[in-house]
């Protein structure tokens, strides 16, 4: 499979609809205008979205697939947990949060399929046909570390914890593209830097957005004590 399986209810999507219609509620309130219909549609989407919780933890990745509910365990929950409006409940975003740790966290990125699944691939190396495959298969990609370093800072109100989960990327900067990010990482030790050696979205959302909410929440926080 070259790319994620999305036929059907895709998690990741559910979780930007409702982060998408409670920001139109803000909106139309900062406009004076009339917010009911975005409102209502809100609280259909959150309703519905408790069918994604699996009953041992976490989400499911897709409901509704050609072979139903797809309990694979990839990344794209943790948005369910890292945007503004998260249409799930403090306990339940702990645990989305405790699954993607035990599964799929890297040192420069998010797995893009835990290892215990049996497509699972370590390395994205080999042809292009090899490397395709590998590409949504267990490949990292670092744009998803910091969605996952917001998400556990929302879930512990730990600012230095969540941020030193960027820290590693420090390192990286002089691997690749120098003084930037690469666009993904091989699964498994010691995570090669691979695909394009600088990545818009990798810099955009680990430094441009994660590093800097986290750094005010952390002085915010040491000013406090």
């Amino acid at each position: 499979m070259v790319v994620t399986p999305r036929h059907g209810k895709p998690v990741e999507i559910n979780a930007l609809w409702y982060n998408s219609l409670i920001s139109m509620v803000e909106f139309s309130r900062l406009l004076g205008k009339e917010s009911e219909v975005f409102g209502t549609l809100a609280a259909k989407t959150r309703a519905g979205f408790s069918r994604f919780l699996k009953s041992e933890c976490g989400l499911y990745d897709v409901l509704d697939g050609p072979a139903g509910n797809d309990s694979s365990v990839r990344p794209n929950q943790i948005l369910a947990a890292s945007l503004q409006y998260s249409p799930l409940a403090p306990k339940v975003q702990a645990r989305v949060v405790a699954e993607v740790r035990r599964h799929l966290l890297t040192s420069y990125g998010l797995r893009s399929l835990a290892p215990e699944h049996p497509s699972y691939r370590p390395r994205y190396e080999g042809g292009v046909r090899d490397r395709d495959s590998a590409y949504h298969q267990g490949t990292a990609w670092a744009w998803l570390l910091p969605h996952y370093a917001l998400a556990e800072y929302r879930t512990t109100g730990n600012a230095e914890l969540a941020q030193s989960r960027l820290a590693p990327i420090r390192d990286h900067l002089p691997d690749a593209g120098l003084g930037t990010i690469s666009e993904i990482f091989d699964g498994e030790p010691p995570h090669a830097a691979r695909g394009a050696p600088s990545q818009a979205w990798s810099v955009a959302c680990a430094y441009l957005d994660a590093w800097v909410k986290l750094e005010r929440a952390r002085r915010g926080t040491a000013h406090k004590e």
